[in-house]
C-alpha cells in the first residue's frame, strides 16, 4: 500500500434502475472531495452520463479510463465494465440490471485484490434477484468474503459511535437458534474485537452481547440459549481479554439507549440489530464487512426503486460510506507505518 498518495476509492454502479448512480453523482458533485481521494467509479460511462443529465449535473466532467492504471486525480475516473449500450428501466428490476451490477462488482473486486485501490465502496444491489449461475452470492458481504477462505467475516453497521454486528446474517427466523452457537459466538466477539482497535483506533472496546430470548431468557423460563450458549461464550471471551458483556435483553438496551455506554454491540440476527440500527441512524448507516484485509463498505438502504429517478434520494449514507472507508484506509496506514 502507497501510504503517501492520495486513497484511490473504487465505487461499484450497483443497480442501474435504483437510486445508485443518483447517490454517486451527488456525492462526487462536490469538487472538496478531490482533496481527500481520487474516486474510480466501475459501471458505464453512458449510464452515468444519462442520470447526470436527469439529474441537472451536464456539467461534470469525468475521465473513461481503460484500467485502473490510467486513473487521473483530482477528478472522477470511470471504468467501462461493457462497451453494450444497457438499457436503463428506472424503478424496475431487470435481468440487465442484475447483471451490470454483478460485473461491475467483479471488475472492482479484482482491483481491489491487486491492491491497486485501496478500498470499494459499493452501491445498492438487487439481493432478491441477482443471484445466478455466475453470480452465486445474495450481497455484496457475501461476494467479498468469498474470497478469504482463511478469514472470517463479521456484518458491521456504523453510525457515528453505534456499531452493531450479527451472530448470523441472512437467514430465515426459524433457522437462528440452531445457528447460534458458543462457537460462532466467540468468532464474532474475537472479530469485532480487532476491529474496533485496527480499524476504529479504540485502544479497549467494551463489548455488549444482546440475548437472543425475551427478558434473556428468563433463566431457561422462556429459552436456554442464554444459559447454555451465550454466556459461556461471554465468559470465554472476557477470560481471553476481550470486554463483553451481558447478555441483554435487546428491547430494554435499546429503549434506555445504554449502546452509548459501548464501542460495539454484538446481535444475535439481523432484525434483532438492524431495526435499532437503522431507527436511529436514519439516512446516515453504512455497511462496513470487518475482519477482511480489504476494506469495503455499503450504504445500509437498498436500491429504493420507489423514489428512483425522482431526484429525492438521500446521498449521507453514501457519503458517509467512503469517508468511513478513508478513516479505515488511514488507521491501517498509520498502523502499517509504524510496524515498518
Amino acid at each position: 500500500m502507497n501510504t503517501k498518495r492520495l486513497p484511490i476509492i473504487g465505487i461499484t454502479q450497483g443497480d442501474i434502475n435504483g437510486i445508485g448512480y443518483e447517490v454517486i453523482i451527488k456525492v462526487l458533485s462536490d469538487s472538496r472531495i478531490f482533496e481527500n481521494f481520487t474516486p474510480v467509479i466501475y459501471g458505464q460511462s453512458k449510464v452515468f452520463s444519462y442520470y447526470k443529465k436527469r439529474f441537472g449535473l451536464e456539467e461534470m466532467s469525468y475521465a473513461v479510463i481503460r484500467d485502473i492504471s490510467g486513473v487521473q486525480a483530482g477528478r472522477i475516473n470511470i471504468i467501462n465494465h461493457t462497451d453494450e449500450e444497457l438499457k436503463i428501466e428506472v424503478g424496475i428490476s431487470t435481468h440487465t440490471a442484475d447483471e451490470a451490477a454483478a460485473a461491475a462488482l467483479k471488475l472492482a473486486m479484482n482491483d481491489l485484490l491487486k491492491g491497486d485501490i485501496d478500498a470499494m465502496v459499493t452501491a445498492p444491489i438487487n439481493k432478491r434477484s441477482i443471484k445466478s449461475d455466475s453470480f452465486k452470492y445474495s450481497g455484496n458481504n457475501e461476494f467479498v468474503s468469498s474470497f478469504f477462505k482463511d478469514h472470517k467475516a463479521l456484518m458491521l453497521m456504523v453510525w457515528e459511535k453505534l456499531r452493531v454486528g450479527t451472530v448470523t446474517n441472512h437467514i430465515p427466523v426459524k433457522d437462528i437458534s440452531g445457528a447460534v452457537s458458543k462457537e460462532l459466538i466467540l468468532s464474532k466477539l474475537q472479530i469485532m474485537n480487532k476491529t474496533l482497535k485496527e480499524d476504529f483506533g479504540i485502544d479497549a472496546p467494551k463489548i455488549a452481547v444482546l440475548a437472543l430470548n425475551p427478558h434473556s431468557g428468563e433463566d431457561g423460563v422462556l429459552g436456554q440459549e442464554e444459559r447454555d450458549i451465550i454466556i459461556p461464550a461471554i465468559k470465554e471471551a472476557t477470560e481471553s481479554g476481550i470486554m463483553a458483556f451481558g447478555p441483554y435483553a435487546a428491547d430494554g438496551f435499546f429503549g434506555a439507549a445504554s449502546w452509548t455506554k459501548f464501542d460495539g454491540v454484538l446481535s444475535m440476527y439481523h432484525d434483532q440489530g438492524l431495526i435499532p440500527f437503522k431507527t436511529l441512524a436514519i439516512d446516515g448507516g453504512v455497511n462496513f464487512t470487518a475482519g477482511l484485509p480489504v476494506i469495503t463498505t455499503s450504504p445500509a438502504h437498498g436500491t429504493a426503486y420507489d423514489i428512483a429517478g425522482k431526484g429525492t434520494a438521500n446521498p449521507e449514507s453514501f457519503r458517509h460510506a467512503i469517508f468511513i472507508a478513508l478513516d479505515i484506509i488511514k488507521e491501517r496506514r498509520q498502523k502499517l507505518e509504524v510496524r515498518s
